[in-house]
């Protein structure tokens, strides 16, 4: 890569790529939106806190998402038509924290949800939630990007979104 000399930007001289830790120490300072994905799995429902959903299309509606191919939940993303997205609000802080956490029984009580469409687990008292179709599942070093078509959804909750900025999760500041 090269760039103008004036803008004082490095030269990047090596083909070889940066480390993970360059990566993560950047996208620390990217805020980003806070969203739990469910499925069904065989033994029964799975999730995990993403801050990679990404709006991709309008027509057709299109949402994706990256999962890491060591996640727990991976297996049943991997073989289920349909996933659950929901968008957390600030209140939902410790479930953000359940959903990341390896090893917690995410779905378990304090965790309020019901069965939704398609048999997906549905999430209560977030700000939206959507039942997805997945169309595509691309391979993205040890994740896979999900490509999934919004089948329906509803996003008349209440409150204020739920941020991840600095390894911590936070409330929107005005």
């Amino acid at each position: 890569m090269t760039a103008t000399p004036d803008l004082g930007t490095p030269r990047l001289t090596s083909p070889e790529l940066a480390s993970p830790d360059l990566l993560r120490s950047v996208f620390r300072r990217h805020a980003a939106g806070v969203a739990v994905i469910t499925a069904q799995g065989g033994e029964g429902p799975v999730g995990f806190t993403a801050t990679s959903l990404t709006s991709v299309s309008a027509e057709p509606p299109l949402v994706s998402f990256g999962v890491g191919t060591g996640a727990s939940s991976w297996p049943a993303i991997a073989e289920r038509d349909h996933v659950g997205v929901h968008i957390l609000g600030e209140h939902q802080r410790e479930l953000a924290a359940t959903f990341a956490r390896s090893g917690a029984d995410r779905f378990g009580a304090p965790t309020a949800w019901r069965e939704g469409p398609e048999g997906v687990p549905v999430l209560d008292d977030v700000l939206a939630w959507l039942v997805c179709r997945v169309v595509a599942r691309v391979p993205a070093g040890d994740h896979r990007i999900v490509l999934a078509e919004v089948v329906l959804g509803d996003p008349a909750g209440a409150g204020r979104p739920l941020l991840y900025h600095q390894g911590d999760f936070k409330a929107l500041r005005e």
